[in-house]
């Protein structure tokens, strides 16, 4: 049964477009006006963070839209205070919609007397009174077993399956999927079967971290138009250097399609630099000027799939119905045709 209320978007600044896209979307699926909470998020000078909230929000259905990029530290603490504000202000029910999950790679001890940080995280988001968790691929999914809440883990795969399938349009017998590593197989082969592609490996050693000492290509990639997928870009370098390992290996062309561009330090440049046609990211981070302008650097939109996401939590329907592609089609209507 739907609330009485409706859903209120409130957001921090570390995506503001992405969430004023959101409720541009939620606009249109209600056939009313759906605006972001009027508040103020500031730093004072010593950069303290600072919020007040400036509309009514006792009882309400709160969702704070705010990813945990860069700065991650900053828009956490922003995520957390906003959640504080709201609980403080009697908000019936706190949603954390963070389409990009900070410190998910700080998932389990690699070394001894090393921390969980995203146990630590979760637990913080958990204190500050939220009462329920949406994001986007996560790094790991065992994380969703980090917290006490409902978690909602949305899958890009889908909307990459889309996009694929409109910007290779009759091509996809050519087409092959890759994991940049043996630990992203899963993720790949979800894709790989949503456009019936088949699947190969980049097997990568280090010799340290940071530094890849050689690559391996499992499977026969000559002929084929390759696209590595991933959750998460960093700099760039491992992605770059199994592009160029696929193109040596046969390769016709190399695509990537990865959920998170965090594209940190000189990995605009490489990209820009590198042998792959094209690069496609979401924008569950905020997209740099450098990221904007880059030539061979697309972004695809996540807001229809977090306003419908919103709005199944709200209405408390199935949220899970969004995992699939035929579903997502009629929500991004306008943006992908198919035939």
């Amino acid at each position: 049964m739907a609330a009485m209320t409706e859903p209120k978007l409130i957001s921090g600044n570390a995506n503001r477009s992405l969430a004023k896209n959101i409720a541009r979307r939620m606009s249109m699926h209600r056939g009313m006006q759906v605006g972001l909470v009027d508040a103020r998020v500031e730093r004072f000078n010593d950069g303290e963070i600072f919020v007040e909230v400036f509309e009514n929000v006792r009882g309400e259905d709160m969702y704070i839209v705010q990813p945990t990029s860069r700065p991650a530290n900053d828009n956490l603490m922003e995520l957390l205070i906003i959640a504080d504000a709201l609980r403080r202000s009697s908000a019936d029910r706190i949603t954390a919609v963070i389409p990009y999950f900070g410190y998910a790679r700080q998932d389990r001890r690699a070394k001894a007397r090393t921390p969980i940080s995203a146990k630590l995280v979760a637990n913080l988001l958990t204190e500050a009174g939220i009462d329920r968790i949406l994001t986007l691929d996560l790094h790991a999914a065992q994380i969703q077993g980090f917290f006490d809440i409902p978690v909602d883990n949305l899958y890009a795969s889908p909307i990459f399956a889309l996009d694929i399938e409109h910007h290779f349009k009759g091509q996809l017998d050519d087409v092959m999927i890759v994991s940049p590593d043996v630990g992203g197989v899963a993720r790949a082969r979800e894709l790989a079967k949503r456009i019936n592609a088949p699947l190969s490996i980049v097997d990568k050693r280090r010799e340290k971290a940071g530094e890849v000492a050689g690559m391996t290509v499992i499977g026969d990639v000559k002929g084929y138009k390759c696209i590595i997928v991933d959750d998460i870009c960093d700099t760039a370098g491992t992605l770059c250097k199994a592009a160029e390992v696929l193109m040596e290996n046969g390769a016709t062309e190399v695509h990537s399609y990865i959920t998170h561009g965090v594209l940190s330090g000189p990995a605009v440049e490489r990209v820009q630099n590198s042998v792959m046609k094209s690069l496609v990211i979401t924008d569950s981070i905020e997209p740099t000027e450098a990221v904007k302008n880059c030539p061979n650097i697309r972004i695809v939109p996540t807001a229809p799939m977090f306003a419908q996401a919103i709005l199944n939590t709200w209405h408390g329907t199935s949220v899970s119905s969004l995992f699939e592609t035929d579903t997502l089609v009629p929500i991004y209507e306008g943006i992908y045709q198919r035939s």
